[in-house]
């Protein structure tokens, strides 16, 4: 067998490796047409390049492709290429800081190596798109990095932090989960000093540092319901509950998560909770959905929406 027929099949070998976690060396050999024999040189030769490949022996042992010093040629099918490419065009816009650099850097390589009819895809849906970026507070990988390792490891976390008011306070923190959203990104935490479950915005943090105490992780509400419950509801004068003749989902695609909680309520309507500092503005916002709506409270939204309504009459 010649050299090049070898180096493909170990290509091809790391591969499937990389498709999924575990092969016995009978699934290898069959999508190898190789001998089983054959498949065990292949993973001497791939460790010999250094990557290491665990085997387990017995029924459901297998073939494993584990982490090690460097990181492995990542071998992608047609559909992968695609959808990775498209992904780094968008992530050219994203709310990381030095993110868009770098996917634009991933790109080009990718490009370079495409075959000209998948890079002709690519650039079909390139040239079919556009990206409206809004405006966003771009955040540090490193940061990210430092909260995400952190949150896995259950240790506790340092940091300053600037409050509403500009001032800035130290906080120490058992971190449990980030929370993106279009335009920032939160950290659901336990507040060691508080002594309650709390929210940060990462764009506030300073001094970021992680601690060697571990923590035993404890009960805690759903991540991601409760950074929307405090974007939509903590930060606000006033706290808005309005009924809507209308399906959640129809409510939703009109009210992004970060401005208002939507919940299913009950013969056809659904409760949609939100904050604010305006009344009128809320009461313009509410109106403009264009469902049949019922004011719970607070009372105050009832007479701004009065007001609007005889704006709206003299117009």
């Amino acid at each position: 067998m010649s050299v090049e027929s070898t180096t493909e099949r170990v290509l091809r070998l790391l591969g499937l490796l990389q498709r999924r976690p575990s092969w016995t060396a009978a699934e290898l050999a069959a999508e190898l047409s190789v001998t089983d024999r054959s498949v065990r040189r292949d993973v001497e030769r791939l460790r010999a390049l250094g990557y290491p490949v665990h085997a387990a022996a017995g029924v459901g042992g297998g073939y494993q492709l584990g982490a090690g010093t460097r990181l492995p040629p990542l071998l992608l099918d047609d559909e992968e290429a695609i959808a990775t490419a498209v992904s780094l065009r968008l992530a050219s816009g994203g709310t990381v800081a030095g993110a868009g650099e770098a996917a634009l850097r991933a790109l080009a390589k990718l490009d370079q190596v495409m075959p000209p009819r998948l890079r002709a895809e690519v650039r079909t849906v390139h040239g079919a798109t556009e990206t409206l970026v809004g405006p966003g507070v771009e955040i540090d990988p490193e940061l990210l990095v430092t909260l995400a390792r952190a949150c896995r490891d259950a240790v506790r976390v340092r940091f300053r932090y600037a409050g509403r008011d500009g001032d800035e306070h130290e906080r120490t923190v058992e971190p449990v989960r980030m929370v993106a959203t279009n335009r920032r990104w939160y950290l659901m935490a336990w507040d060691v000093d508080r002594d309650d479950w709390r929210i940060f915005r990462l764009d506030r943090m300073r001094e970021v540092s992680a601690t060697t105490w571990r923590f035993r992780p404890r009960e805690h509400p759903d991540p991601v319901s409760y950074v929307q419950r405090g974007m939509t509801e903590a930060p606000y004068r006033y706290l808005v509950r309005v009924r809507l003749r209308a399906r959640p989902e129809q409510v939703r695609e009109l009210v992004p998560p970060q401005v208002a909680r939507v919940e299913d309520d009950r013969d056809g309507w659904c409760l949609l909770v939100a904050g604010g500092d305006d009344l009128d503005w809320l009461a313009m916002h509410v109106a403009r959905l264009g469902f049949e709506a019922e004011v719970l409270e607070p009372p105050e939204l009832r007479e701004a929406a009065a007001r609007l309504a005889r704006r709206l009459s003299t117009m």
